[in-house]
């Protein structure tokens, strides 16, 4: 059996909770590793461009998040302030208590603000895509909302270009066309004047273990991430590591290559779709918005669906369901024929429905429409 096949079986084998993972005694030949590190994420992220702002870091407690505090925290010049925010989901008990006393004593002892917010037990409120995604709204509503309470200008996360990877990889098999390609941007507006920001996309999971064990800084482990059940950690642990010993060794980095090659094709798409959007939709006198279709006449299909993921995007509406195949549909209902009489319609995720009505395309919540 393997190094790894060793871990994982270990993990599984351990309660749904989080371990207290202890970091090896750091010695000299590690401190260098440590101001490498360091140093290529100032140059991603220098820290002139944050010194004058509240920057809060999300963190779990686990080593990647663990690390980019450390990290930011070792780099910060004087003036520069940093806060701790740490969201509580109510589901695993007792050692989500334990990551949330371990997050608050290491806040205290790096004399950072920390804030912190929990969902009480069995009030996770899940609609449309499940509890996993019902988390995740509530955590990042909390973590937009701490950082507008401190005057925050950014808000970290320690994604890596191993997640970059994974999310890739999961796109890819559900059926995703070139923005979805481009995986998680490294900056993106999350409402009003707070940014989310991934300073770590360019650093493997690996490197952050070994930069908390040449600290000497422990972390804690979710042993949930080993079930294998989930597909994310299906694809984490057997997937990504039988393409690597049977095709490629070096595929995160390949993956992570093709986003960003997506991206940079996104970014010279994204000014023809905004310029689309704007002679093309307007906001419906009630919720939603109108499209005047003849203005989608004679354009390429994939600007016409880059079009309408603005439009989707700007009302606020659930993007995750919608895949390659959704996004067709509703650009072939856009650019399609008019209907001879009466209307077309069509249902899509998140509750969203779409009326074709001779040459306009009328995008609303279901809800809103009755």
């Amino acid at each position: 059996m393997t190094s790894q096949s060793t871990t994982l079986q270990t993990l599984k084998a351990m309660s749904a909770t989080r371990a207290p993972i202890v970091a090896t005694p750091p010695n000299r030949s590690a401190a260098a590793a440590t101001g490498a590190l360091e140093a290529r994420v100032a140059e991603a992220w220098p820290p002139t461009a944050w010194q004058d702002v509240p920057v809060v870091v999300a963190v779990s407690g686990g080593a990647d998040s663990v690390a980019l505090l450390r990290i930011l925290a070792r780099l910060r010049p004087p003036a520069a302030r940093l806060w701790v925010a740490h969201f509580h989901h109510g589901l695993r008990g007792a050692a989500a208590d334990a990551d949330e006393q371990f997050v608050a004593r290491l806040a205290a002892d790096l004399k950072l603000g920390y804030r912190a917010g929990q969902v009480p037990a069995g009030q996770l409120a899940v609609a449309g895509n499940g509890l996993e995604a019902a988390a995740r709204r509530a955590r990042y509503a909390f973590l937009t909302e701490a950082a507008e309470q401190v005057g925050g200008r950014y808000l970290a996360i320690a994604h890596t270009a191993d997640d970059q990877a994974e999310t890739i990889l999961h796109r890819v098999l559900r059926g995703t066309g070139p923005a979805g390609l481009a995986g998680m941007p490294r900056v993106r507006m999350l409402g009003g004047a707070v940014s989310l920001i991934r300073p770590l996309l360019a650093i493997r999971r690996q490197e952050l273990r070994d930069y908390l064990n040449a600290l000497g800084q422990d972390w804690r482990e979710d042993a949930t991430n080993a079930q294998i059940d989930a597909t994310r950690n299906w694809i984490r642990h057997e997937l990504l590591p039988a393409v690597a010993e049977r095709v490629n060794p070096g595929v995160v980095e390949a993956l992570v290559r093709l986003g960003g090659l997506a991206g940079e094709m996104q970014a010279a798409l994204a000014p023809l779709a905004e310029e689309l959007l704007e002679r093309a939709f307007q906001r419906s006198a009630g919720s939603g918005a109108v499209c005047q279709c003849d203005d989608l006449s004679g354009q390429p299909r994939y600007l016409v669906r880059e079009t309408l993921k603005l439009a989707w995007r700007r009302e606020g509406w659930p993007e995750q369901a919608m895949g390659l195949a959704e996004w067709d549909a509703l650009a072939e209902l856009a650019q399609g024929a008019p209907p001879v009489s009466g209307a077309q319609q069509r249902d899509f995720p998140g509750g969203i429905r779409a009326r074709r009505e001779g040459t306009r395309l009328v995008l609303a919540s279901v809800n809103a429409v009755r």
